[in-house]
C-alpha cells in the first residue's frame, strides 16, 4: 500500500459530510442505557476563538466515547441570547464601528448584510449559524442539530416564564432595595466571572464604603469615604488633590463637596440628587479646616495628589498611626501633625503603621506593593487582637472584630455618615462605557440564602459526579456562600419578561438554570410538531413534574423522551461557571425538579491562555481564529492537542509550536498504520504474547481514564505509549499478520473519539465499509494477559538500557558482551519476600523460617541468610509496579537465549548469556568473584 500525504481539510470535510448526510449525530433511543452530556452554551457576542473549543471538544471526545460504549448518547446545544452582548454588537454597527466592520468584511459579510445587522435578532441569527457551520461541525462534532435553540425564541420565553411561577409558588421569590451594576447605554447588566455582559471586570466586587462627613467652617460637607470607620477617632487631617476641581452637589438638604466622578456616582445611589455645577478647586481647600464629625476636633486640610477622584469620593481622611499609607504621606509632608493612636493591638506601641512601615523598610508612597502588604498587616492584627482605647469616648474597650457595625449604624443614625457602593476594579460593559451602581428600590431575588434550599441543594450535590474533585470539596461552601439574585434588568435587554413586572426582562443567569430541558423538547418545536400556543403551564408541569394529563400523543411522546433522558449526566463548562452558573444550575433544579431529574455530574475545565496566562479573549485581543487555525493545523491535531496538552483542570497556553508538533504526529501515526500491513509474515510466540498482552493492558487504562473523564491520560496511552509499544514490536522484528491486523484495527477504534476523521479515514482505507464511529470500543480481555512475555520485554529493554549507558560512560566499542542471570534461589527469595510483604508480614525471622523448609535453600543456609538480611529494605524501596513484576516467575536464561540474535544486532557484537548457577564469573579487575545482584550483570570485553 502506497502511502500517501495526509491532506487534513479534504479529508476532514469529506468524513464531516457523510456523517452528517447519514445522520449519526441525530440521538435515538434504541440501547436503554443512556448518556446525556452538554456544554454551558455560548453567549452569542461575535465570533469565538480557539479557546472556546476546549471545552466543546472535550464535550464530544466524551459523546463519541459513550456512543462507542453502548450508550444512546445525546448532545444538543443551543445559544445563550439573552442580556446585552448581542445589543452591543448591533449598536456598534448602528454607529459604524470600523474594528467590528472590517472584522465581518473579513469573515465574507457584504455591505447589505452587515446593515442588517442592526437588529440584534438578526446578529443572534447570523452568529447561531456561524458557530454551527464554521466551529462545531467545522471540528466534527456530533451534536444533535435538530435541537438547536436560543434563549429568546418564543417557546423559550414560555418555558422561562413556567419556572419562575414555580419559584413563586415555592415562595422564593423576594423583593427588596438592590444596588445593581448599571451601563448608562444599556442598563442593568451582570458583573459576574463569565463576563457576559461586561468587556472587562467580571472579577469586581460591590463594596460598601462608609461615606463621613466632615464639615466646613460655612456648613459645607466634605466626604470622605471609610471602609474602617472606626478610625476616625484617629483622623489628624485631610487630603484633598489640589490638581482636581470638586464639584459641589446637593443631596436632600446637604451641600456636598466631591470629584465630579463622586457626584455622578451619587446621583445613581441616592435620591433628591442635584449637580450645582460649582466647582471647587481642590488647591483652594487646602491649608482650610473641617471638623471631624461626632468628637468635634478640627483638622487641618492638607494637599495630596495620591487622592484619587475616581475612587470614592475624591477625598481622603488621614489615620496616620493606623494606615501605612497616610503615615508615608504625612511624613513625606513634612506637616507638623502627631499621629493619634486608637487602638491597642498586640505586636505594635505607639504608631502601627510607622511600625509595619519600618518592618518593611518603607520609604516612599512608590513602594505600593509593600504598603499593601503593610496595610493588610496593620489590619489583620488590629482586627483579631484590637481593642478601642481610651481615646474612643463610649467605644472604649470594644474589641475590633466587634466594633465596625455598631459605630457605622451609630454615624448613620446620627446623620454623620452615609453608605456608598464601589466596584472593587473599573468594570466596563460591552458597549465600552464604564459600569456604575445604580439603586432599585423594588427589585426581585431568588431567593437562594433560603436555609432549607441551601442544605438540599448541598445534600444533592455531595451525591453528584463533580470534576474535579476539589470542585466538589468547594462546593458546599460556594453555596453556603450564594447569596439571593438580583433577577430581572430594564433597558435594551434580549429575553424573557418577568412574569410578575411587565417590560422587565429576567437577565442571563437566571434564564440559564434549567435549560437543559428544554433540549427534550427543541427538536418538536424545530420540527413544527410543538405550537408556541401549546407551551402551557400544564404542559410543562406534565412533561416536569408529571402532573395532569397529556393533550395529545406529541406530550406523550415527548414525556417519554424526557423521562428517559433526563437527568444531564454531564454539564461541562469553564472555571468562569464555578462560583456563579453552576451553583444556581444545582440549586434551581433542586428546588423545581423531582429529586431523580436533577443533575447527575458537573465537569469544570480550565481556560486557554496567551502569552502572559491571561484568558485568551477576543474582547482583549490575540484570539486565534477557528476556521484559520483549523485550516492551519487540522481539526484532529487540534483536538489532540485539547485533549493531550495538559490536564483539563489546569490554564494551557496556546502555542503554534505545539499545535504543529500534534500536527506531526497525526502524520506519523498515519504513515506507520499504511506501512504495519506491509511487513513479510514472521511468528515470535514471545513477542506476539506480548504485545497481546500490552495492548491489552493499554486498554484498560484508556478505559478506565476515559470512564473517569481523564482525557489526559486517555490520549497519552492511545497516541503516545500504543505507539511506542508498535515501535517496539518492530524494532524486535515483529510481523505476524494476524496479530498486526488486530492491532491496526484496535488502534484506529481506539482513536476514533478523539481524532474521529483520521480514524474514519484509515478505516476506509483499509477496506472497511461501515462508519468506525458507528462501531464498538475496544474492551480488556483478562484472558489475553501474557505476564511471563511482559516481564521477558521488560528485562530485554533493561539490559539495552543498562548496557548502552555503560557503553556511553566508558565508550568502549564491545568485542563481546556477557549477560550473567541471578541464580534461582536469589531470584526465589526474593518472591518469598515480595509475598510476604503483600501480607504485611516481612521481616528477616520469618522469611529464614520460610527459606529454612526449602531443602534447596537450606542447603546453603549461610548465602540464604546475608542475602535475607537485605531484603526487607530492598522491596519496600520497589515501586508497586517492580513489586508485581518481580513476583512473576519468568526463565529469564532462556527468554534471552531466545532473544540472542537480537542484542547482537543491536550492539553489533557476540552475546554470551549465563547463568549464576551454570557457570562462576570472575572479574579481572577486581581478580575475584562478585555477587550477581537481582538484575542481571554485564560484562563489556
Amino acid at each position: 500500500m502506497e502511502t500517501k500525504n495526509y491532506d487534513f481539510v479534504t479529508v476532514e470535510k469529506k468524513w464531516q459530510k457523510k456523517w452528517f448526510n447519514a445522520k449519526i449525530h441525530i440521538a435515538n433511543k434504541k440501547k436503554q442505557k443512556k448518556f446525556f452530556i452538554h456544554f454551558a452554551y455560548p453567549g452569542v457576542s461575535g465570533y469565538l476563538h480557539v479557546g472556546h473549543m476546549r471545552g466543546f471538544t472535550y464535550c464530544d471526545i466524551i459523546a463519541r466515547y459513550k456512543r462507542m460504549r453502548g450508550y444512546d448518547a445525546l448532545f444538543p446545544a443551543g445559544f445563550h441570547a439573552s442580556g446585552i452582548p448581542s445589543v452591543g454588537f448591533a449598536k456598534k454597527i448602528e454607529r459604524n464601528d470600523k474594528e467590528t466592520i472590517d472584522l465581518l468584511k473579513k469573515n465574507g459579510c457584504t455591505d447589505d448584510f452587515i446593515k442588517k445587522l442592526i437588529d440584534p435578532v438578526e446578529v443572534v441569527n447570523y452568529f447561531s449559524k456561524v458557530y454551527v457551520d464554521d466551529y462545531w461541525k467545522r471540528f466534527g462534532f456530533l451534536i444533535d442539530y435538530t435541537r438547536l435553540m436560543n434563549t429568546i425564541s418564543a417557546g423559550y420565553n414560555k418555558f422561562i416564564s413556567w419556572q419562575f411561577h414555580k419559584l413563586n409558588e415555592k415562595k422564593l421569590l423576594i423583593q427588596k432595595p438592590h444596588f445593581a451594576p448599571y451601563c448608562p447605554n444599556c442598563g442593568p447588566v451582570a458583573v459576574d466571572k463569565s463576563e457576559t455582559d461586561v468587556l472587562r471586570g467580571g472579577s469586581s466586587e460591590i463594596l460598601e464604603f462608609i461615606i463621613i462627613k466632615f464639615t466646613l467652617p460655612d456648613g459645607t460637607i466634605l466626604p470622605a469615604a471609610t471602609l474602617r470607620p472606626e478610625t476616625i477617632f484617629g483622623v489628624t487631617n485631610m487630603w484633598v488633590n489640589p490638581e482636581v476641581d470638586y464639584q459641589k452637589v446637593k443631596v436632600n438638604n446637604e451641600i456636598l463637596i466631591c470629584s465630579k466622578e463622586c457626584a455622578e456616582k451619587l446621583s445613581y445611589q441616592f435620591e433628591n440628587v442635584e449637580i450645582l455645577h460649582e466647582k471647587v478647586p481642590g488647591k483652594k481647600l487646602v491649608g482650610k479646616k473641617c471638623v471631624v464629625p461626632e468628637i468635634n476636633r478640627e483638622v487641618p486640610i492638607f494637599s495630596g495628589v495620591f487622592a484619587d477622584p475616581a475612587i470614592a469620593t475624591g477625598i481622603v481622611m488621614s489615620v496616620p498611626a493606623h494606615a501605612p499609607y497616610d503615615w508615608v504621606a504625612l511624613v513625606e509632608s513634612k506637616q507638623p501633625i502627631q499621629p493619634i493612636k486608637i487602638i491597642d493591638a498586640k505586636g505594635f506601641e505607639d504608631n502601627p503603621a510607622k511600625e509595619a512601615c519600618d518592618q518593611l523598610k518603607i520609604t516612599s508612597q512608590t513602594q505600593t506593593d509593600k504598603l499593601d502588604e503593610a496595610t493588610d498587616l496593620v489590619y489583620k492584627k488590629e482586627f483579631h487582637t484590637g481593642v478601642l482605647n481610651e481615646k474612643c469616648g463610649s467605644y472604649s474597650g470594644i474589641k475590633i472584630s466587634e466594633i465596625k457595625d455598631t459605630i457605622k449604624n451609630d454615624l448613620i443614625a446620627k446623620n454623620l455618615a452615609a453608605t456608598m457602593r464601589e466596584f472593587s476594579e473599573e468594570v466596563i460593559c460591552r458597549c465600552k462605557e464604564k459600569v456604575v451602581i445604580k439603586k432599585i428600590p423594588d427589585q426581585w431575588f431568588i431567593k437562594y440564602s433560603d436555609e432549607t434550599l441551601t442544605q438540599e441543594s448541598k445534600d444533592y450535590a455531595e451525591t453528584m459526579n463533580i470534576y474535579p474533585l476539589e470542585y466538589k470539596d468547594e462546593m458546599p461552601k460556594i453555596l453556603d456562600w450564594f447569596d439571593d439574585r438580583a433577577v430581572i434588568r430594564k433597558g435594551s435587554w434580549l429575553g424573557t419578561e418577568f412574569p410578575f413586572k411587565k417590560d422587565w426582562i429576567i437577565e442571563p443567569i437566571s434564564d440559564s438554570t434549567l435549560y437543559p430541558a428544554y433540549y427534550l423538547f427543541s427538536n418538536y418545536v424545530n420540527q413544527k410538531k410543538l405550537s408556541v400556543e401549546e407551551m402551557t403551564m400544564e404542559f410543562f408541569d406534565y412533561i416536569f413534574l408529571d402532573i395532569g394529563t397529556p393533550k395529545n400523543a406529541v406530550w406523550r411522546q415527548i414525556k417519554s423522551d424526557f423521562d428517559y433522558w433526563y437527568p444531564v449526566d454531564i454539564n461541562l463548562g469553564g472555571k468562569e461557571h464555578k462560583t456563579v452558573h453552576f451553583p444556581v444550575y444545582i440549586m434551581n433544579h433542586v428546588a423545581i425538579m423531582p429529586k431523580e431529574k436533577c443533575p447527575r455530574g458537573l465537569f469544570v475545565h480550565w481556560w486557554v491562555t496567551q502569552k502572559g496566562k491571561e484568558k485568551i479573549s477576543k474582547s482583549k485581543g490575540g484570539a486565534e481564529p477557528i476556521l484559520e487555525a483549523a485550516t492551519t493545523y487540522g481539526v484532529d491535531s487540534m483536538r489532540l492537542y485539547y485533549a493531550h496538552v495538559g490536564s483539563p483542570f489546569v490554564d494551557v497556553e496556546w502555542d503554534p509550536e505545539i499545535v504543529t508538533k500534534y500536527k506531526n504526529r497525526i502524520v506519523n501515526i498515519y504513515k506507520i498504520i499504511l506501512e504495519l500491513s506491509e511487513k513479510e509474515e514472521h511468528i515470535n510466540k514471545h513477542l506476539d504474547n506480548w504485545l497481546t498482552s500490552i495492548l491489552n493492558r493499554r486498554i484498560k487504562k484508556i478505559v478506565d481514564a476515559f470512564e473517569n473523564f481523564d482525557l489526559r491520560v486517555a490520549s497519552n496511552e492511545i497516541f503516545f505509549e500504543c505507539q511506542r509499544d508498535i515501535q517496539w514490536y518492530l524494532k524486535r522484528g515483529g510481523a505476524n499478520k494476524t496479530l498486526i491486523h488486530k492491532l491496526v484495527d484496535t488502534w484506529i477504534t481506539l482513536i476514533t473519539p478523539i481524532t474521529p476523521h483520521l480514524a474514519e479515514e484509515l478505516w476506509q482505507t483499509l477496506g472497511k465499509t461501515a462508519f468506525v464511529s458507528n462501531g464498538s470500543y475496544p474492551q480488556f480481555n483478562g484472558e489475553e494477559i501474557y505476564e511471563q512475555d511482559e516481564v521477558g520485554e521488560y528485562l530485554l529493554s533493561e539490559i539495552i538500557d543498562d548496557t548502552n549507558e555503560i557503553l556511553k560512560v566508558t565508550k568502549i566499542s564491545p568485542k563481546k558482551i556477557c549477560i550473567y542471570i541471578a541464580p534461582a534461589w536469589k531470584q526465589e527469595l526474593f518472591r518469598k519476600a515480595l509475598e510476604l510483604h503483600a501480607e504485611n508480614k516481612l521481616n528477616v525471622s520469618i522469611l529464614m523460617k520460610q527459606a529454612m523448609s526449602d531443602p534447596q535453600l537450606k542447603a546453603i543456609a549461610k548465602n540464604v541468610s546475608q542475602f535475607a538480611g537485605k531484603l526487607p529494605g530492598k522491596v519496600k524501596k520497589l515501586s508497586e509496579t517492580d513489586r508485581k513484576r518481580y513476583l512473576v516467575d519468568v526463565k529469564e536464561k532462556d527468554y534471552l537465549d531466545d532473544s540472542k540474535a537480537y542484542l547482537e544486532d543491536v550492539f553489533s557484537c557476540d552475546i554470551e548469556i549465563y547463568s549464576a548457577d551454570e557457570k562462576d564469573i570472575y572479574d579481572p579487575a577486581k581478580k575475584s568473584t562478585f555477587a550477581i545482584p537481582l538484575r542481571p550483570a554485564i560484562y563489556i570485553e
